[in-house]
């Protein structure tokens, strides 16, 4: 489990493609893998991983195709910089809100607006999602945990607020129009939106 707040951003080394599986080599920031072992999990850009080996500063994750299809991580490239937090331990301060790591679809920036320190990102995502995607409720972009701001059911867009200090501790500022994020709606959304329309016979 995760918490939606970044702790480092590190950079991709090498990528390589074996068979289906993707061998993921990220250079982590000094100290983020200390007591890091071989089979704990990650977030890696909001995608949560099994770390291989940890070998100094350097994570190896092997990623399989069902995260290459439904997340960005199939564009992961040499020099592609990530965010990367460590999962979840019992008396940890929750800053953010509960994540599992498991992208539920992707989002394109379609608008970018900057003004007085202040990034607004609007994200458009297929019309079946909107429904988990609720204004003042908890969504996970790029790993990073956001309140929605504004939501357009009509053209199936929302947007988001980001303050400086998110801009300075994550990747979001490098992310312009037209830009894929991977997305995870707040899992109590989603159970409460489910049960709902079931009582309400609604069709998924």
């Amino acid at each position: 489990m995760f918490t939606g707040i970044i702790r480092a951003v590190g950079t991709v080394a090498n990528s390589d493609m074996i068979g289906d599986l993707m061998r993921l080599t990220v250079t982590a920031p000094r100290g983020f893998s200390s007591g890091l072992l071989g089979g704990e999990s990650v977030a890696v850009d909001g995608v949560c991983l099994t770390v291989v080996s940890a070998e100094g500063d350097e994570l190896i994750f092997d990623v399989i195709q069902e995260s290459l299809t439904l997340t960005t991580l199939s564009e992961a490239k040499t020099g592609l910089e990530l965010n990367l937090e460590r999962s979840l331990k019992y008396g940890d301060e929750v800053g953010g809100h509960i994540l599992s790591g498991h992208i539920s679809c992707t989002g394109e920036i379609v608008e970018l607006v900057s003004d007085y320190g202040v990034h607004d990102l609007r994200l458009k995502v297929d019309a079946e999602w909107m429904r988990y995607i609720l204004e003042k409720g908890f969504i996970s972009i790029d790993g990073i945990s956001l309140t929605v701001g504004q939501t357009d059911a009509e053209t199936s867009t929302f947007n988001v607020h980001l303050i400086p200090e998110t801009l300075q501790r994550t990747t979001i500022l490098g992310k312009g129009v037209g830009a894929h994020l991977n997305i995870e709606f707040d899992s109590q959304t989603v159970a409460t939106v489910d049960t709902t329309e079931r009582m309400h016979g609604v069709n998924q």
